[in-house]
């Protein structure tokens, strides 16, 4: 991943840095990591992620739909 620092200002690189990386889900993964999860949570949690995703899908899909 690489940040381009214009005009020697840092601040506004970091910053651009930070929403690339949560983006990405680097600091949701390390806080994951911070402790061992067992595979059946895991598995849960996974899942209940997908149907979530699936759920606010829907719900835009549906939003979309329904202003036209």
């Amino acid at each position: 991943m690489q940040v381009m620092v214009r005009d020697n200002n840092v601040d506004q690189a970091l910053r651009a840095l930070k929403k690339k990386l949560q983006r990405e889900g680097v600091f949701r993964e390390m806080k994951l990591k911070q402790h061992f999860e067992k595979p059946s949570i895991r598995k849960a949690r996974e899942k209940a992620e997908a149907i979530r995703r699936a759920r606010k899908l829907a719900r835009k899909k549906l939003q979309r739909e329904g202003m036209l």
